[in-house]
C-alpha cells in the first residue's frame, strides 16, 4: 500500500523489459478496442499541494479520502491526511512527526488507523537529518522505507486517542480492517527480528526489509495476531473483498523483478493467484460489487504504470484501464463503485497526486464478459435517504425551476401576481426546512414600494411663440415626449436657447476642455441640444465626451446653469431608429426639477427658424468637434404642460434565517433574485418581431439561481441537524426581488439595515453582515462558472480552490466587484461578495430563455460549490476582509452604447486574449458581417482587444453607419471582415 511497494522497485523493473515481455504488451496494445475515456469519465487531478500525495482511500459512506502527503515544510516524510469531499477540508490526523502510510478507516467511520514511526526514539532526529541532506541540494532516488519502528495505530478522526496497536520491532503497516470493523489484514517482516536468521538471511536484511513480509491478521484491539502467508519475497498491500470472505494482495518474486495478484480466504486457505503477466503488477482492490479488481502494473516499460481490471476469479484476460504514460497506480473505487481515485503523474509538473474520476462500471462488466448488474442507489444497499445528507439534485432543481419559469408565474415580475407567487413558493420551502424567518416584522417577507413605471397622464401639452405674432402646437407621442425623468408641472412661455450638444467636459488625457454653454445665458430658459455627442470626432474624443453625454447628465448641466427645461432633438445625421426617446422606466427613483422633453427634428426645425439656422447644418458644424457657441432663439417662446404618472408598486423579499445559536452574531447571506420581465414590455427586454408581448419566463435569468438557494438551504440545514456545520455566525438565505428594475430589492434590504440614507454612504454592513454570496443566471453551464467580486475580499483565491475539490467546476475568476446583479448592494456597504454566473446567452431578456434550456447537472454543482462556500464562511473564526475598489471606468457614469453590432459576449472564456463570442443576433450587423459563435475578437476599428472592457470601449468610440475593420481569430486562424454598427435605439 505504500507508493512505491519495493525498496529495489525503481531498479529491478528494467529485468522487464524482455523480449517476451514486450511481446505481450504489444499485443495488449493490439487487442485494445476501447480507449481510457470509455471506462473514466470527468477526470480531474484531486490533490494539489506538497511534493507528493497519494494512496487515498474512501471513508464507508464515500464523503471522505484518507490519504498520505508529503506537504509540511517541517517533515519531508509522508504525513496522514483527511479530505472532506462535501466541503474541501483537509486536516491532518496522524502526529507530525516521524513517517506514516497506509491510512483506513474503520466501518463505523469514527475510527482510522495507519502506520506511523513517531514512537522511535530517533524519529525527530531522522526528520531533521533529511532536510538538513536535502537542503544541501542532494537528492535520492525515491525508494519506499520498510523502518523497523513502523507500528499501527488506530486514532479518532482528529488524530486524538492513539492506541499502538502492534508494538513490535519490524515492518508493521499496510493494515486496512474487514467489512465488519473486527479484523485487521496488514503486512510484517516481524520474524526477521524476532527469530534466528542465516547468514545469508541476516545480509539480505541490511540491504531488502521487504524480502520478510507477510500477511498477517489480528483482531481489531491488536489481539490473536496470527501470519497468514510463508512464502518468500514480499507479501503487502492486503485488502478484504467487500463480503469479508477473502482477501486480496500482491506476492514479489523471490528476486523481486515481479509481482503478481493473488487472493485467499481469512484463515489462509485457498489461495488463487489472478494474473500471470510477468510485470510488476500490484495495488489491487475490489469493485464493491466484488465481481473484479483493479490493480497497477508496469505491463508496458519500465517506467510506465497502468491500470488494469482482472475478474475475481481470474479467467478472464486483464483489461487496461489507463492509457497515459507516466506512473498511474493505487486505484481505488468509492463505497458505490461509481468513482474512482488513484495516484497519477500526469500532473504538469510529474509529480504524484490523486485524481478522481466516473466509473463506468457497465462498460467494464460488458469489456469482462461479466453479467450486467446495477449498483443500489445507496451504500448500504437500501434505498432509505432518511439518515443521509440530502444531496443537491439536479432533479429537484428541476422541479423548481420548471414551476418558476412555468406560464402560470408569467414571467415573475416585480409586484405582479406571479412575483407574488414565486415568494409565497420560497417561503413555504424555508418554512418547511424548519428556517426563521427574518424579516424586519418577524415574517418571511420584506415589502418594498417602488416606481414600476412611467406613463403619460392626460394633461401634456407643448406649444410655441414664434416670430410674427405665430402660435404652434405640437401634439403628444408624435411630435413630442417626456423623458421618463421630467419633472411634472406647467412651465409657462419662456424663452429658448440653443446649446449645441448640450456637453460639458473638463479637459482631460489631451483633449481640450468642451463646454457648451461658454458664454451662453440659460437662466429661465429652454435649452435646445442635440441627442448624443459629435460624429465625426477620433474614436478617443468620442470615448472621452461618453462619458458626458448621458441625458440624466445634460439635464443637470442645464438645471445646474438655471435652465427651466430641455429640450432634446435627435438630428438628421444621428441615423436613428426612433427619433423621439422612448418613455420608459429607467430604475431609479430620481427625477430632476426640470422639465425634459424629446422632439422630432422638423419639431427643432421650426424653433430654429427664427434665428435663420438649419438644424443639419448646425450638426454638421458640431460633428467636426470644434466648439460652436451657443445662441439664443430670439422672439421663441415655449410653454409646456406635463403629467407623468409614476406607477407604484409593491415587492416582495422573502428572507429566512439559519441561526448559530449565538445571541448577536454577524452573519452572511446567500442570495438569488427570483423576479424577472413578466411579458417584456419595459425598457430591458430583448424580444423582436413576434416575441414581443409573449411571457419571458426567466428560467436562468433567475429561476436557477432562486431553485440553487433552496438546495443550499436545504443542504445546510440537513448538516446543522446531523452536528456536521458547527456555525460561528447565522446563515441569511435571501430571495430578491426587484433586481430587474435595478437591484431594488436587495438595494431595498441594505439601506434598512445600514441605517443610511443615501445608496452611496460609506460602508455602514460590517458588524452585520460577513459575506454575501449570489447565484444569477446559474442555469447554462458550458465552459466554466464565472465566479466575480473576487477582488474584495483576499480570502476568496484560498476559499475557492479549497470548496471546489469535491466539485471539480471549470473556474474562471474575475476580480470586479461592481455588478449588475444584487452583489453590488452589499459591496457597496463594506461587504466581501461572490457571485457566481454562467455567461449571457442568445435567450437572455427574451421569451426563449426556458426551464428545458437549463444544464442542471451544471446548476447542481454549482450550488454545490456554492453551498460549501457558505459553510466555510459560517463556520470562520473570523470575518472576511475588505477590500475597496475603484469603480471600474465603464460605468462611471458613461452613456449606454449607441452603436449596435449584435454580438453576445462570452463570459467564461478564461485568460484567453480577445474577446470570444458565443453567439450573434439574427439580422444584426455582427450577423451580415459574417461572425459567428466561437469568434475571438482580437481588434475593432484598429482598436487591440483584449477583454470585455477594450471591446465596450471601442464600441463607444464607433460612429454608426460607418463600416469598420474586425479582426477575429477561428479555429486558429486570424481572419478580417468588415462590419457596419447601426443605431441601438
Amino acid at each position: 500500500m505504500a507508493l512505491f511497494s519495493r525498496t529495489i522497485l525503481a531498479i529491478a523493473c528494467f529485468l522487464l523489459a524482455t523480449p517476451g515481455v514486450a511481446a505481450s504488451a504489444e499485443e495488449e496494445k493490439s487487442e485494445s478496442n476501447h480507449s481510457e475515456e470509455s471506462l473514466l469519465s470527468g477526470i480531474r487531478q484531486l490533490t494539489f499541494a506538497g511534493k507528493r500525495s497519494g494512496e487515498g482511500y474512501f471513508s464507508p459512506d464515500g464523503t471522505k479520502l484518507i490519504f498520505q502527503s508529503e506537504r509540511d515544510p517541517e517533515n519531508p516524510f509522508y504525513q496522514i491526511f483527511l479530505l472532506d469531499l462535501e466541503t474541501g477540508d483537509i486536516d491532518r490526523v496522524s502526529p507530525g512527526h516521524g513517517k506514516t502510510t497506509c491510512g483506513w478507516f474503520f466501518p463505523n467511520q469514527d475510527r482510522v488507523l495507519f502506520a506511523s514511526t513517531h514512537e522511535d526514539p530517533e524519529a525527530v532526529s531522522k526528520q531533521k537529518a533529511e532536510l538538513e541532506f536535502r537542503a544541501s541540494g542532494q537528492s535520492r532516488r525515491y525508494a519506499w522505507d520498510y523502518d523497523e519502528h513502523f507500528d499501527i495505530f488506530v486514532s479518532d478522526l482528529d488524530g486524538n486517542g492513539l492506541i499502538n496497536l502492534t508494538r513490535t520491532l519490524g515492518y508493521d503497516a499496510e493494515g486496512s480492517a474487514s467489512p465488519d470493523g473486527k479484523q485487521i489484514v496488514f503486512s510484517s517482516n516481524r520474524l526477521a527480528y524476532s527469530e534466528p536468521l542465516s547468514d545469508h538471511d541476516a545480509e539480505l536484511l541490511k540491504t531488502d526489509q521487504s524480502y520478510f513480509l507477510d500477511l498477517y491478521v489480528m483482531q481489531a484491539d491488536g489481539s490473536k495476531v496470527r501470519r497468514l502467508t510463508d512464502a518468500k519475497g514480499y507479501d503487502g498491500g492486503p485488502f478484504f473483498s467487500p463480503d469479508g470472505e477473502r482477501i486480496t494482495w500482491r506476492r514479489f518474486s523471490e528476486d523481486g523483478a515481479t509481482a503478481e495478484v493473488f487472493t485467499i480466504r481469512p484463515d489462509g486457505s485457498d489461495e488463487r493467484q489472478l494474473t500471470k503477466l510477468g510485470a510488476m503488477s500490484w495495488a489491487p482492490f475490489f469493485h464493491p460489487s466484488g465481481d473484479y479488481l483493479i490493480f497497477t502494473t508496469n505491463l508496458h516499460g519500465f517506467g510506465n504504470f497502468e491500470l488494469y481490471l482482472v475478474d475475481s476469479l481470474g479467467k478472464s484476460r486483464p483489461l487496461r484501464v489507463t492509457f497515459t504514460d507516466g506512473f498511474d497506480g493505487l486505484p481505488v473505487f468509492s463505497p458505490d463503485g461509481r468513482d474512482l481515485v488513484w495516484t497519477s503523474s500526469r500532473t504538469a509538473d510529474k509529480s504524484s497526486q490523486m485524481f478522481l474520476a466516473k466509473w463506468n462500471d457497465g462498460e467494464a462488466r460488458r469489456l469482462l464478459g461479466l453479467d450486467p448488474e446495477s449498483l443500489p442507489l445507496t451504500v448500504d444497499g437500501s434505498n432509505d435517504f432518511s439518515n443521509t445528507a440530502p444531496e443537491i439534485s439536479a432533479d429537484d432543481l428541476k422541479k423548481y425551476v420548471s414551476y418558476l419559469a412555468s406560464d402560470k408565474l408569467e414571467g415573475r415580475l416585480t409586484g405582479s401576481p406571479g412575483e407574488d407567487l414565486a415568494t409565497r413558493y420560497v417561503a413555504d420551502a424555508f418554512e418547511m426546512l424548519g428556517l426563521e424567518p427574518a424579516a424586519a416584522d418577524g415574517s418571511f417577507f420584506e415589502e418594498f414600494e417602488f416606481t414600476a413605471g412611467v406613463s403619460l397622464g392626460g394633461d401634456n401639452r407643448l406649444s410655441a411663440e414664434l416670430p410674427q405674432s405665430r402660435e404652434k402646437s405640437w401634439q403628444v407621442d408624435a411630435d413630442w415626449r417626456p423623458l421618463a425623468f421630467s419633472a411634472s408641472g406647467s412651465f409657462g412661455p419662456s424663452e429658448v436657447a440653443f446649446a449645441g450638444y448640450g456637453i460639458v467636459a473638463p479637459a482631460k488625457d489631451g483633449f481640450p476642455e468642451y463646454d457648451s454653454y461658454v458664454h451662453l445665458d440659460v437662466t429661465d430658459k429652454w435649452v435646445l441640444v442635440l441627442r448624443y455627442l459629435p460624429e465625426n470626432i477620433t474614436p478617443e474624443h468620442r470615448q472621452h465626451l461618453a462619458r458626458h453625454a448621458s441625458l440624466r447628465y445634460k439635464a443637470m448641466v442645464a438645471r445646474d446653469r438655471g435652465a427651466r427645461g430641455i429640450l432634446v432633438v435627435s438630428g438628421p445625421r444621428s441615423k436613428v431608429k426612433e427619433p423621439l426617446v422612448e418613455l420608459s422606466f429607467d430604475a431609479s427613483l430620481a427625477g430632476t426639477s426640470v422639465a425634459a422633453l424629446s422632439v422630432v427634428d422638423s419639431l427643432a426645425e421650426s424653433l430654429l427658424e427664427s434665428a435663420g439656422k438649419d438644424l443639419g447644418s448646425l450638426q454638421d458644424q458640431l460633428d467636426g468637434g470644434e466648439l460652436q457657441q451657443g445662441f439664443a432663439l430670439e422672439g421663441v417662446k415655449v410653454a409646456a404642460d406635463i403629467e407623468i404618472i409614476q406607477q407604484k408598486g409593491v415587492g416582495k423579499n422573502v428572507i429566512a434565517r439559519l441561526s448559530s445559536g449565538v445571541e448577536g452574531a454577524s452573519a452572511i447571506a446567500v442570495g438569488a433574485h427570483l423576479d424577472h420581465l413578466g411579458r417584456g414590455l419595459g425598457g430591458t427586454s430583448l424580444a423582436g418581431g413576434d416575441e414581443k408581448g409573449q411571457i419571458h419566463y426567466g428560467a436562468d435569468d433567475n429561476a436557477s439561481g432562486t431553485a440553487s438557494i433552496l438546495e443550499i438551504a436545504q443542504y445546510l440545514v440537513d448538516q446543522k441537524k446531523r452536528g456536521r456545520l458547527k456555525l460561528k455566525r447565522d446563515i441569511l438565505f435571501t430571495a430578491w426581488s426587484g433586481e430587474e428594475l435595478g437591484i431594488i430589492g436587495s438595494s431595498y434590504f441594505a439601506e434598512a439595515r445600514s441605517g443610511s440614507d443615501h445608496p452611496h454612504q460609506a460602508p455602514s454592513l460590517q458588524g452585520q453582515i460577513d459575506a454575501y454570496l449570489n447565484l444569477d443566471m446559474v442555469g447554462r453551464l458550458r465552459d466554466a462558472v464565472v465566479l466575480q467580486g473576487v477582488g474584495s475580499s483576499s480570502i476568496w483565491p484560498e476559499e475557492i480552490e479549497r470548496r471546489n475539490v469535491p466539485v471539480g467546476l471549470p473556474i474562471v475568476t474575475q476580480d470586479d466587484s461592481y455588478l449588475p446583479t444584487d452583489a453590488t448592494a452589499f459591496y457597496v456597504k463594506g461587504v466581501p461578495v461572490l457571485s457566481a454566473f454562467t455567461g449571457s446567452h442568445e435567450d437572455y431578456h427574451r421569451p426563449g430563455d426556458t426551464a428545458e434550456k437549463i444544464n442542471y447537472d451544471g446548476t447542481a454543482k454549482i450550488a454545490r460549490f456554492m453551498a460549501l462556500m457558505a459553510r466555510a464562511l459560517a463556520e470562520r473564526e473570523e470575518a472576511p476582509d475588505y477590500i475597496a475598489q475603484t469603480k471600474p471606468e465603464s460605468q462611471q457614469g458613461r452613456a449606454g452604447l449607441r452603436a449596435y453590432l449584435g454580438t453576445v459576449p462570452d463570459y467564461v472564456q478564461g485568460d484567453q486574449k480577445g474577446l470570444r463570442i458565443s453567439g450573434v443576433a439574427e439580422g444584426g450587423p455582427a450577423d451580415e458581417a459574417g461572425l459567428r459563435a466561437g469568434d475571438v475578437i482580437v481588434e475593432l476599428a484598429g482598436r487591440t482587444i483584449e477583454n470585455i472592457y477594450d471591446y465596450t470601449y471601442a464600441i463607444d468610440a464607433l460612429k454608426v453607419g460607418e463600416t469598420v475593420k474586425v479582426v477575429v481569430m477561428r479555429e486558429g486562424k486570424r481572419l478580417e471582415l468588415e462590419i457596419t454598427p447601426s443605431s441601438r435605439e
